[in-house]
């Protein structure tokens, strides 16, 4: 970031009462100096991005010109020595508009040299970063992903193809930091600190959650679901509340009173998922 000097120039004149109007040049000056030192930036000069936008750590925004767009793909000169070469899908899922030949745009990579978003040069972006956990293990096909915050809110999110892989890399419970797009997917995943790293590693020794791990209850759906929440009875005994996770509610928006369910219950006592007996 490049930072301005102030040079104040002082009179060696000999002493004598000093005029307002030369007080207010001095603590002008004073004024300025202090706001340089204190990092206030009145002006930026450099070629780098000025997109203001939350990234994780180890993310970088590189800078690029799309030279040819073939098919599905555009050819984008970052200056790297080798072209970059961007999905077109990136921006059609989000409904932004298709790049063309001679585009500036704006490429965010994670630490592992990955592409994570792209967005034209000056345009609007829309990420936040939710610090928190992986509340269960991912459903096949790693599409979803259900992430509980430091404040203990859970969300559910679908993961951008570009992450499947990181994703489904982090042992639940590990403590971690997503970033968010403006679709409200995952488009990138990191440890909060080496620590973590360790952390994660050495749980990940002790225990791999997998789903045939879960428990199954069968019985009759008594209460639907309302609060989160659904109550079932085991032959005839007395009914038991579960909470649902919010990755497969959907599921459960249709179901009537009397409705013979397999419930998939993980070890926090919370539904992940739900098979249907006979009738829907």
């Amino acid at each position: 970031m490049s930072r301005t000097t102030i040079v104040c120039q002082t009179s060696r004149i000999p002493s004598r009462k000093p005029s307002t109007k030369n007080l207010c040049l001095l603590g002008t000056c004073f004024l300025m100096v202090s706001l340089s030192l204190s990092g206030v930036v009145f002006a930026h000069e450099g070629n780098g991005p000025q997109r203001n936008e939350s990234l994780l750590a180890g993310e970088r925004v590189i800078t690029g010109t799309v030279e040819e767009v073939r098919g599905e793909q555009a050819k984008v000169d970052t200056g790297e020595g080798q072209p970059r070469y961007l999905p077109m899908s990136l921006r059609e899922e989000k409904g932004l508009s298709d790049l063309k030949k001679g585009d500036r745009v704006e490429i965010t990579v994670n630490d592992q040299n990955l592409i994570v978003d792209v967005h034209l040069a000056g345009e609007e972006s829309q990420h936040r970063i939710v610090h928190g956990r992986l509340a269960q293990p991912l459903v096949t096909g790693h599409k979803k992903a259900v992430i509980q915050s430091k404040e203990g809110q859970e969300e559910s999110h679908p993961i951008s193809p570009m992450a499947m892989s990181k994703v489904a890399s982090i042992p639940v419970g590990a403590e971690v930091a997503f970033l968010i797009d403006e679709m409200n997917q995952i488009v990138d995943v990191t440890f909060e600190s080496k620590e973590k790293v360790d952390q994660a590693q050495e749980a990940k020794t002790k225990k791999t959650p997998l789903k045939g791990n879960f428990k199954k209850v069968m019985g009759t759906l008594k209460q639907p679901l309302k609060d989160n929440k659904i109550s079932v009875q085991q032959n005839g005994q007395k009914e038991h509340r579960y909470e649902v996770r919010p990755l497969i509610q959907e599921k459960f928006k249709d179901l009537s009173p009397g409705q013979e369910v397999v419930l998939f219950v993980d070890d926090e006592d919370k539904v992940t998922d739900v098979a249907y007996i006979g009738q829907k």
